[in-house]
């Protein structure tokens, strides 16, 4: 009989010899950078996936892969996340994500202000009639069915939302300039729980349009409430983001201390050079009020333009009702002198954002609803005025009424010393605050703004490589552990074992956006390959037609 010490011995021989086998994964990554999203050195290794899964990363030298890519020269990362995206309709038209994917991103999130669902059929009637570019039928309620109809459709990126404030108001009190009744109140909350249990992330708002305008800090309070209960976060596009930035600042740190939630800053700026000198009082007030045990973030887009519409340079009274109210004003004379007078006087009432600008020549206009307006796609307001002989302000009215929309515009805004001070700050993430679009079919009927196909590339190439203004390593944390972390998203957001395999693989010597406001349709360069939840979504640059994404979900999530 063999005495047990060698029994002992034998096996732990057996366990050793199989441990030491080499192993086989669906994919393997040979001889990358290792840039893992902690913010950590990166380091040359190697990363083995199966099925959608990060099965191991480290030194993998024995190991084999039914797909194998050698990854020497690029970095291997986690995918990024778009903390503000509007591809809520180009993933419709082009499940690809053709702009973002390009550029790594693997988790679009929506949600600023406006989302999906959930709609009631005057809702639904609204959005139906008022598509642009890209027309779909409505075949959703609820958010959830939204971005389960998207999944389902087919998209390529993952996709997760949050609940907007402004959804819930018109889905109850409408476009009316009042305080909801406490059974509107009610109502809103209750919304707000049912978009949480179905995994929304948060509540998000837009306060300087209307009717967002129309809400009282202590309305969204009670909705925050809620979201609270669910370890949710509130997001915003804060009142102002110009003359009174500060006060607006204070409003969202109020609404987190007296909700008990987490809030975040959508895309941190300082609108106006009479405000670019608020930057360091910004970051005061947020860093006191986390030392005081809150937890306030932001995130921005690498660029000193803005864009949104020709309503963010119109007071919100004359656009109470909807749009059909607005246009409807904007026709009588006695109306028109009001709003023009509004429009070219200073004022803390509202946020202009064409008195931000300062000159009419830093107002681009990019996106017409009317075939007949077109033309005037990338000429500046200031070009278009001198074309009609009407005052820049004349001009915007009039252009809404001719278009039926609200006009895609482009603003200059910031100060780019300003954008290099917020890529630095700790707490700061990013989104591109736009579409997902393609350089072909329909989204050629349009401009947009570059931030769609350059935000994270512009990043990684103009701000990383070639100013050095923050590391790769903290550049890739910023794009992918720490938004999931204020997120509360589980197993997403960093190259860990266990985690989903949302990978990217780019060239550091070679990422660059190229998109410009001239010519914004041109992807970026220097991503070679995107995984997404274990599929290859792009290959060499390439993409693949695979559509593995999935909704991603918030903590309060509750499964049927």
């Amino acid at each position: 009989m063999k005495p047990i010490s060698f029994l002992i011995s034998l096996f732990a021989l057996i366990i050793l010899a199989s441990c030491s086998q080499p192993k086989n994964f669906d994919v393997l990554i040979k001889n990358g950078q290792i840039v893992d999203g902690s913010g950590s050195p990166s380091y040359i290794g190697d990363l083995g996936i199966n099925a959608d899964t990060i099965a191991a990363v480290g030194n993998l030298e024995k190991a084999t892969g039914t797909m194998e890519i050698d990854a020497t020269g690029l970095a291997v990362s986690p995918g990024f996340i778009n903390m503000l995206s509007w591809a809520t309709e180009s993933l419709i038209e082009d499940g690809r994500s053709m702009a973002d994917i390009k550029q790594g991103v693997t988790l679009e999130v929506f949600g600023e202000g406006w989302s999906m669902g959930p709609l009631n059929e005057s809702m639904k009637k609204e959005e139906q009639e008022s598509q642009g570019d890209i027309k779909y039928d409505i075949e959703w309620n609820s958010l959830n069915e939204y971005l389960e109809y998207l999944t389902t459709k087919g998209v390529s990126p993952n996709v997760a939302s949050f609940v907007g404030a402004t959804t819930l108001r018109i889905n109850t009190v409408g476009y009316e300039n009042r305080a909801p009744t406490p059974q509107e109140l009610d109502s809103m909350k209750l919304m707000v729980k049912q978009a949480m249990e179905e995994g929304a992330l948060g509540v998000g708002s837009s306060l300087i349009y209307a009717p967002a305008f129309y809400s009282s800090t202590e309305e969204l309070i009670e909705l925050c409430k809620v979201a609270a209960e669910y370890n949710g976060i509130y997001i915003s596009h804060m009142r102002s983001e110009g003359s009174r930035l500060l006060e607006s600042l204070d409003e969202l740190i109020q609404i987190a201390d007296e909700a008990g939630i987490r809030a975040e800053i959508y895309h941190l700026k300082q609108s106006g050079k009479e405000n670019w000198h608020k930057f360091d009082d910004v970051v005061a007030k947020v860093d006191s009020a986390n030392a005081a045990g809150l937890h306030i973030t932001a995130n921005m887009y690498n660029y000193v333009a803005g864009a949104t519409g020709l309503d963010a340079s119109m007071p919100p009274w004359v656009q109470e009702g909807g749009y059909d109210k607005w246009a409807e004003r904007l026709q009588d004379p006695a109306i028109r002198k009001k709003v023009k007078e509004e429009m070219t006087t200073p004022t803390d009432e509202w946020e202009s954002l064409m008195q931000a600008a300062g000159d009419p020549s830093k107002i681009l206009l990019v996106g017409f609803k009317a075939d007949s307006l077109k033309y005037l796609t990338g000429k500046t307001l200031k070009e278009v005025a001198e074309m009609r002989g009407t005052s820049p302000e004349e001009t915007a009215m009039d252009l809404v009424v001719q278009d039926g929309s609200r006009v895609g515009t482009i603003y200059f805004l910031m100060s780019e010393a300003n954008v290099k001070k917020q890529i630095a700050l700790p707490w700061m993430s990013f989104g591109s605050d736009a579409g997902s679009p393609a350089t072909e079919g329909v989204f050629l009927k349009s401009s947009t703004h570059p931030r769609a196909y350059g935000n994270v590339a512009r990043l990684l190439g103009k701000y990383v490589r070639d100013e050095k203004v923050i590391s790769l390593e903290e550049a890739v944390h910023k794009l992918s552990q720490l938004p999931a972390s204020h997120l509360k998203i589980q197993k997403r957001g960093s190259l860990t074992e266990g985690n989903y395999a949302d990978v990217v693989l780019f060239d550091p010597a070679a990422i660059i956006d190229k998109a410009t406001f001239e010519d914004p349709h041109q992807y970026s360069e220097g991503v070679k390959h995107v995984f997404v939840n274990g599929t290859q979504v792009l290959k060499d640059g390439e993409h693949t037609g695979e559509m593995p994404g999935r909704v991603v979900r918030g903590p309060g999530y509750k499964k049927e």
